[in-house]
């Protein structure tokens, strides 16, 4: 199921965000064994999650100009058909925005457990 929605989101665009989050998961948990300072770890992790909602908006745009383009040659699209590639195109956008939550979930633990 879940290799499924990878690959209709665009493997272009959604493996590639997998791995930001296997990234963001790996510093977060290194943040919370290394327990010093902090700051690049976190830094890091709220320069991934940010670029992983750029890149899931950035799979958006660009998978909308191609089913556009796609409906100008056909002249005749259903709405039953556009609806579907409009639920397909933010697949892409909310896996980054899932993305971005996590990381910031995990500044935000990490912030909190920081010694002052």
């Amino acid at each position: 199921m879940f290799l499924s929605i990878l690959n209709e989101g665009g493997p272009i665009f959604m493996y590639p965000l997998l791995l930001i989050l296997i990234l963001v998961l790996i510093l977060i948990v290194k943040g919370f064994l290394k327990k010093g300072s902090l700051q690049k770890t976190m830094s890091l992790v709220n320069s991934f999650s940010l670029f992983a909602v750029v890149w899931g908006v950035l799979g958006q745009i660009l998978g909308l100009i191609s089913a556009f383009d796609a409906i100008e040659i056909a002249k005749d699209i259903s709405p039953a058909m556009l609806a579907g590639g409009l639920k397909i195109s933010f697949l892409t956008p909310a896996f980054g925005l899932f993305i971005f939550l996590i990381g910031r979930l995990g500044i935000i633990i990490l912030t909190w457990m920081q010694k002052e």
